[in-house]
């Protein structure tokens, strides 16, 4: 028995059907919600960690990606935890050719990071983090969320800039939210303000994110400017919220 067949096997084991029929719910799997048809174990996100923790080490690039190829969705986090553990070993050890593979592969199974807890656990780790040690990777944003119609791969541009917020760079995360300006799904206006208030949270990042909101708060979708000044001082947030406002009167 290979490693993705022992994962899967404690992963089923965990099953409970009365947790996985509301994780259907909350991860709208019914017909017409952005996760349709996606079946569940049942099982908590830090279980799902703990059976990857236990066998990640001996696992391959194989294994993750026979993971993510399961029908059950704690099976496909499992394969991008596993991934995720073996770049960050593979990182540590200065393994720079299997971190290359690791990315690659991961890009090649985005379409199977079908909801956004598979791309929000995923995305900042994996691909932030390689684009943050290898800057000529960047385009690959541009790309992924240049691609109408992908709702995840758009996702994954916004939210693996996370790490590379962290790393005090910003203009990437703020190309890509003007980019979403128009975007009309919530999970991209949530995930963009969430990282315009991560910008907003650095020293470095409070200015570049503040004239972002002057030039665009009035345009916005309400979700998404709601998220960016979450953290803001009362004053300045309701200044923001009330921009549309302001801009309508003659």
């Amino acid at each position: 028995m290979n490693t993705a067949d022992t994962i899967t096997r404690e992963l089923t084991a965990l099953a409970n059907p009365a947790q996985a029929a509301h994780l259907m719910r909350f991860f709208k799997t019914a017909p017409g919600e952005y996760g349709e048809g996606d079946r569940f174990l049942g099982i908590r996100v830090p279980d799902t960690r703990t059976v990857v923790k236990r066998h990640s080490a001996e696992a391959t690039l194989a294994d993750a990606d026979a993971l993510t190829l399961s029908e059950w969705h704690e099976v496909r986090l499992a394969g991008f935890l596993t991934l995720t553990d073996i770049y960050h070993r593979a990182a540590r050890k200065g393994d720079g050719r299997l971190c290359s593979e690791a990315i690659d592969l991961y890009l090649g199974i985005l379409d199977r990071a079908d909801n956004w807890d598979l791309v929000d656990l995923s995305a900042p780790k994996l691909l932030g983090r390689h684009i943050a040690s290898n800057p000529e990777m960047m385009p690959v944003l541009d790309r992924l969320s240049a691609m109408e119609g992908k709702l995840w791969h758009q996702r994954v541009a916004i939210v693996a800039t996370l790490t590379l917020i962290k790393n005090d760079i910003f203009e990437p995360t703020l190309a890509i939210a003007e980019r979403y300006l128009t975007h009309s799904h919530d999970l991209i206006h949530k995930a963009t303000g969430w990282m315009l208030r991560e910008c907003g949270k650095r020293t470095a990042g409070l200015p570049p994110m503040l004239a972002f909101l002057e030039a665009h708060a009035a345009g916005m979708p309400r979700t998404m400017l709601r998220y960016a000044v979450e953290r803001l001082p009362e004053p300045r947030r309701r200044y923001f919220m009330e921009a549309r406002v302001r801009e309508a009167k003659p």
